[in-house]
């Protein structure tokens, strides 16, 4: 069992900044990538952004150039620093583990960026 505690969302006027945190605990030698989705309200959950324990990241293309994640294995802790917001980046943001038996998610965290 994988748990994960994020903490670090909240209200930001456009073009500001936020960043996120993610703590994963238990069983964590199994996970092999850590990421965040969103889900805005009448859409599907998408990937905005992943990194892999080596380093490797990936990033949706509507967040390219003003989201950088990254990953404190020492404490398996991963980090969202979002950049230049826009209102259309409002959503609820969950933190994701890949490589286990299943996917762990986190409790979501809200992310509201005003006009």
């Amino acid at each position: 069992q994988v748990q994960l505690v994020e903490s670090g969302g909240g209200l930001v006027q456009a073009g500001g900044s936020l960043r996120l945190h993610c703590a994963a605990s238990g069983d964590t030698i199994c996970i092999s990538a850590m990421g965040y989705y969103r889900q805005a309200p009448g859409k599907e959950r998408e990937l905005v952004a992943a990194i892999t324990s080596g380093g490797s990241t990936s990033y949706a293309s509507s967040v390219k150039g003003r989201f950088i994640i990254s990953r404190d294995n020492g404490k398996n802790t991963v980090y969202l620093q979002m950049n230049s917001l826009k209102p259309e980046d409002t959503a609820v943001y969950y933190c994701n583990t890949m490589g286990c038996s299943r996917p762990y998610w986190g409790q979501g965290t809200q992310v509201t960026v005003s006009s």
